[in-house]
């Protein structure tokens, strides 16, 4: 009787250590994964319709931007990547802003007068508005900023970039998204400090 006990016990561990100890191998893995390396399943795909009001007070929906490709940057005043990119955003916009071109940039988890602070101090032009709910965010999977969604004519995600942005890749993925050309993967920006 003592041995079939001993017997069940011995069971009883190797059962549950077999359940557990992968499962804690799949944590351990995702605590170690950068979640950055987590490819978007939304490229390729008809971006998600959403509405903004715009800090001059304007509304702005994903339909009326159709028929242009679409520069979509999601940001906050506090964050400094976001603060990096802010010159080099708005170079590229005076640049296309005469094209077949709309870069929009959408506000999160900020104060009103903090972002428009930020834009002022950037001489930010391009439309802005904020994303008082966090549905827009959340619709696009943003886990972090700044990420950047460039969206086709059709209004299909092109390519999708977490972390600042250079000149030449906005050039290059605004390009690509005029001619509906699809990024096989989405890019990641390195952060570096302006000042």
């Amino acid at each position: 009787m003592r041995i079939a006990r001993e017997t069940m016990a011995w069971r009883r561990i190797i059962i549950t250590l077999a359940v557990l100890l992968p499962l804690i191998g799949i944590l351990a893995y995702g605590f170690v994964r950068d979640p950055r390396y987590i490819n978007s399943p939304l490229i390729g795909r008809p971006a998600t319709p959403f509405a903004v009001t715009l800090f001059d007070g304007k509304k702005l929906t994903l339909d009326d931007l159709k028929g242009k490709a679409v520069f979509l940057n999601f940001w906050a005043s506090w964050c400094p990547p976001c603060r990096a990119e802010a010159r080099d955003l708005e170079a590229a916009w005076q640049t296309f802003k005469d094209g077949d071109v709309v870069f929009l940039g959408i506000d999160i988890q900020d104060t009103d007068e903090d972002a428009r602070a930020y834009l002022k101090e950037f001489n930010i032009t391009y439309p802005n508005g904020r994303d008082l709910s966090g549905k827009v965010a959340v619709d696009y999977g943003v886990w972090g900023i700044p990420e950047t969604f460039f969206i086709d004519p059709q209004g299909r995600i092109t390519y999708k970039h977490v972390g600042s942005l250079g000149s030449a890749l906005i050039t290059t993925k605004l390009d690509e998204a005029r001619r509906g050309i699809v990024s096989a993967k989405e890019g990641k920006g390195s952060y570096q400090s302006v000042r």
